[in-house]
C-alpha cells in the first residue's frame, strides 16, 4: 500500500467579518480604515470586500491546521484591536441580525462595480459573511478527482458550521439563511462532477469566450479547483463565531481530501453522487442545521445529521494522525454537543427576546479561546 505524504494538503483559510457600531449595533461602513491599518500590521492578509461593512482576511500557507488556528487568532486579534482603536466591534456571523443591507455602502472598485452593474439587487444584497477553506493538492488532476467526490460531504460540514439564523431583523427558520440569499447569484451551490481537468478548464473557457466571466473567480460555487492555485476550495460554510470552530471546520474538510486521496492510491474511489441529490441534503441542512436528517444515499434513507457527521468521523479517522489534527477533529463533538452558532444565536434570542443581545453575543465570541 502507497505510503501517503500528508505535506500536500496545505491549508489556507479566508474568513469574512462584519463591522459593527458599538452603539446600534447596526453594520457600520470603516470607510476601508480597518484595511488601511491592517495592511501596515499584516500586509495582503487583510482586504477590502463589496460591502463597506465586510473586511476579509485570509491565512499565509499553513503546513497543518495548528498553524492554520494560530494564524487566525492572530488575525481576528489584529483586526478586532484595529476595529476597537477605531471606535468600532467586529464578529463573526453569516448574516447580521437585524442590519439592513439597503442602507450598506459599496465600496468603490472597478472589480465590485462591474459585478453590482452585472448583478444589480443581487449583488446590493449579499451582505453575508463566509468561510473558506483551501486544500492544498499535488496537482489540478487530483483536484479535479476529489472535488468530484467531496461534494457529498459538503452537506455534513456546512450543516456544522450553520451560523445565519436571522436576516434584516427575522428569524428566518432557517439555520443558514447565508446561502438562501448568495442562491440569487448565478454560478453557485454545488456544482456538477466533471470527467476530467481539461473538461473543467472548457466549461471555464467557453464560459470566458462567451462574456458570462471574465475569469474564473466569478465561478461561485460551493467547492471549486481554485483558478490559480493547486487547491481545492471549500466555500459552502457560514463563516464561525469562534476561531476553534473555524479550525475544527478546515481540519474536517483536510481530512476529507487526505481519505479520499488514500483510497484514490488504493485504486478505490468514493461513489459520485449527482447534483440533484447533494441539494436535497444541501437545503435540509441550511434549515435544520445539526438538528434535522440528511438522506444516507446509500441505505436510501433518513439518518439523523448528527449520526452521519460521526460516521463521516469515523471515515477520516485513519488520516487524521497523518495530518496532526486530532485536537480539532475531536472539537467536532464538543461542537455537536454545544450546537452550532446558529443553536447558540436562537438560544440567546430566546432567553433575551432581543437582536442586539444576540449581536452582543456575536461580538463577544468573536476572540474566544475556550476549548
Amino acid at each position: 500500500m502507497a505510503n501517503i505524504d500528508y505535506r500536500h494538503f496545505t491549508l489556507g483559510v479566508e474568513e469574512e467579518y462584519m463591522v459593527i457600531d458599538p452603539i446600534t449595533r447596526e453594520l457600520k461602513s470603516h470607510e476601508q480604515k480597518i484595511v488601511q491599518e491592517g495592511q501596515k500590521l499584516i500586509m495582503d492578509k487583510v482586504k477590502a470586500e463589496m460591502h463597506q461593512a465586510v473586511v476579509e482576511v485570509g491565512t499565509d500557507i499553513c503546513a497543518n491546521v495548528e498553524e492554520a488556528y494560530n494564524d487566525v487568532l492572530v488575525l481576528r486579534s489584529t483586526i478586532s484591536k484595529i476595529a476597537e482603536d477605531l471606535g468600532l466591534w467586529v464578529g463573526a456571523s453569516g448574516t447580521h441580525p437585524f442590519s439592513l443591507w439597503e442602507n450598506q455602502l459599496i465600496t468603490d472598485h472597478v472589480r465590485y462595480n462591474e459585478i453590482v452593474n452585472e448583478l444589480q439587487e443581487a449583488a446590493r444584497s449579499n451582505l453575508i459573511f463566509g468561510l473558506h477553506v483551501h486544500v492544498g493538492m499535488e496537482d489540478r488532476k487530483m483536484a479535479i478527482h476529489i472535488a468530484n467526490s467531496a461534494r457529498y460531504f459538503l452537506p455534513h460540514v456546512y450543516a456544522l458550521s450553520t451560523n445565519s439564523p436571522f436576516w434584516e431583523g427575522r428569524k428566518t427558520g432557517y439555520k443558514s439563511f447565508r446561502t438562501k440569499v448568495f442562491d440569487k447569484f448565478p454560478r453557485t451551490g454545488i456544482p456538477d462532477k466533471f470527467e476530467s481537468i481539461e473538461d473543467y478548464d472548457n466549461y471555464v473557457n467557453l464560459l470566458i469566450k462567451t462574456n458570462c466571466i471574465d475569469n474564473a473567480k466569478k465561478i461561485w460555487w460551493d467547492l471549486r479547483v481554485h483558478p490559480f492555485f493547486n487547491t481545492v476550495e471549500f466555500r459552502i460554510c457560514d463563516v464561525p463565531l469562534t476561531v476553534i470552530e473555524t479550525a475544527a471546520i478546515a481540519a474536517l474538510f483536510q481530512a476529507i481530501c487526505a481519505k479520499l486521496y488514500k483510497l484514490r492510491s488504493q485504486n478505490l474511489n468514493f461513489i459520485i453522487y449527482q447534483r440533484a441529490l447533494l441539494n436535497e441534503n444541501k437545503w435540509r441542512a441550511s434549515r435544520y442545521g445539526i438538528d434535522g436528517s440528511l438522506i444516507d444515499f446509500g441505505k436510501e434513507s433518513e439518518v439523523k445529521t448528527r449520526l452521519l457527521i460521526y460516521e463521516l468521523l469515523d471515515f477520516v479517522d485513519d488520516v487524521v494522525d497523518g495530518l496532526g489534527s486530532r485536537p480539532f477533529i475531536s472539537y467536532i463533538s464538543k461542537m455537536l454537543e454545544m450546537g452550532s452558532g446558529a443553536d447558540r444565536q436562537l438560544e440567546v434570542y430566546e432567553k433575551t427576546n432581543s437582536l442586539i443581545s444576540v449581536t452582543d453575543y456575536i461580538h463577544e465570541q468573536f476572540l474566544d479561546t475556550h476549548i
